[in-house]
């Protein structure tokens, strides 16, 4: 990999100018202790904030937190993720899918203090196991969790989410336009899909969302009250807080999510180190311990649990730009906006047939990304052991199957989680105890 000249860091800033600063040769790229100019890197930074917008503001719509809220943890876990990692490993900290169905549930039982508990003692977890990462390596991550376990972690994630989509969607809702409105989003979000190239593509659920939106505004379908909160909100002011509260049923339920935080962690380190062609398995660790700490403050204040973005990986991958300093402006920049109330309440007009329409893409992608994950690291479904591991945590998800012990439930995405573990490892055990492993099955021929 060819790499231009750059300048020496000044004694003032953690990056040094990338060349001249305003281009990148074919075959460079900006390294994260690497900057452009300042102006292209406000730029760069701005197109972060666009890019894990749409994926940020909508968890917070689905589970009932203050939009603003949300936003304003993102971007301040944003930045303390940065000076953990010592400005190492690019990444945006945004809402995590992986909490929506806990988050749901817990919620149903208690209100948002007892699902923000549960979101604090995640963001805790992760935050120790990024320390033991730190201190004794990776490899009894993947030992603990292979490919097949993550992926049916991820798919069963998804499919526990579709009934919510389909509520979402304004089935139950008595009003005849919403389901109308929850179709034409999704096609306008497929639609956006193919017809557009580069970032407006990536970008295919917000502006499916903004056509649903005026599209409701259009049939009389906003909620008045909504509309109402929308006009009296203040353009400055701090955002909604909320103070958690613990209690162990709601700590059950959210606390599988801490296994898909750490496959997405580790997946984005892997990422970015491919793209940079640096290793960057000694942050592994710090990268786990950012994300729980930015977790941990998120449900300390009322905002969804975090994790990295992918979607700002494409980012990158289309800039070639791996600064951390774009992140400190995204960051920052998410901050301001989570400072502006009336930004806060124009999110909360979003209508239940547009979130409808968004959730069944949202959640299908979910899925899918759970066989993306088996595909890309070549699970053999040869394999009993592999095959009845995934098979039976994703219909345990799917149907939600629920597990109620005195005070204390576990829904489908716990109990699917722990049936994945369970099998995967239960079986290899038996197997090797029997010396009935099965032979890894030869590779189908074209």
């Amino acid at each position: 990999m060819t790499q231009s000249p750059t300048e020496p860091r000044s004694r003032w800033s953690p990056w040094r100018l990338h060349g001249d600063g305003r281009s990148v040769r074919p075959g460079d790229v900006v390294h994260p202790d690497e900057r452009l100019s300042w102006p292209r890197t406000v730029g760069v930074g701005v197109q972060h904030v666009v890019a894990m917008f749409g994926a940020t503001f909508t968890v917070p719509l689905i589970t009932g937190f203050p939009p603003a809220t949300t936003l304003f943890f993102s971007g301040l876990g944003t930045l303390l993720f940065l000076l953990i990692t010592g400005n190492r490993l690019p990444s945006y900290l945004g809402s995590s899918f992986a909490f929506i169905a806990p988050v749901l549930a817990a919620k149903a039982g208690g209100g948002i203090g007892p699902a923000l508990g549960g979101i604090v003692v995640v963001g805790a977890a992760l935050a120790l196991v990024g320390v033991a990462v730190q201190l004794g390596g990776t490899r009894w991550i993947d030992a603990l969790m292979p490919p097949v376990v993550t992926g049916a972690i991820v798919a069963l994630i998804g499919l526990n989410l579709a009934p919510v989509a389909w509520d979402g969607g304004g089935s139950g809702t008595g009003v005849k336009a919403q389901p109308l409105i929850a179709v034409l989003t999704l096609v306008a979000i497929l639609v956006a899909t193919v017809a557009f190239r580069g970032f407006l593509a990536r970008l295919s659920i917000l502006l499916g969302v903004v056509f649903g939106w005026v599209l409701a505004a259009l049939l009389g379908e906003l909620d008045p009250k909504a509309v109402t909160g929308l006009k009296e909100a203040a353009w400055v002011g701090l955002p909604q807080f909320h103070a958690p509260s613990f209690s162990a049923r709601a700590v059950v339920l959210v606390i599988p999510v801490i296994l898909v935080l750490i496959a997405e962690n580790a997946g984005h380190v892997k990422a970015v180190a491919a793209m940079t062609g640096r290793n960057l398995d000694r942050e592994m660790g710090r990268a786990f311990l950012g994300d729980g700490i930015a977790t941990v403050l998120a449900g300390s204040g009322g905002g969804s649990g975090t994790t990295t973005y992918a979607e700002n990986i494409g980012v990158m991958a289309a800039t070639r730009v791996y600064s951390t300093a774009a992140y400190w402006v995204a960051g920052v920049a998410a901050v301001l906006l989570g400072l502006c109330p009336k930004f806060g309440a124009l999110i909360l007009t979003v209508p239940a047939g547009v979130l409808g329409g968004a959730t069944t893409a949202l959640y299908g992608l979910i899925a899918i990304l759970g066989a993306r994950i088996w595909i890309e690291n070549r699970v053999d479904f040869h394999d009993p052991v592999n095959l009845m591991t995934a098979a039976v945590a994703v219909i345990i998800g799917a149907a939600n199957y629920t597990l109620t012990a005195g005070d204390l439930s576990f829904n489908g995405i716990a109990l699917g989680t722990a049936a994945a573990l369970v099998i995967h490892h239960g079986m290899r055990l038996i197997a090797r105890l029997r010396n009935t492993a099965p032979e890894t099955a030869p590779e189908p021929e074209l």
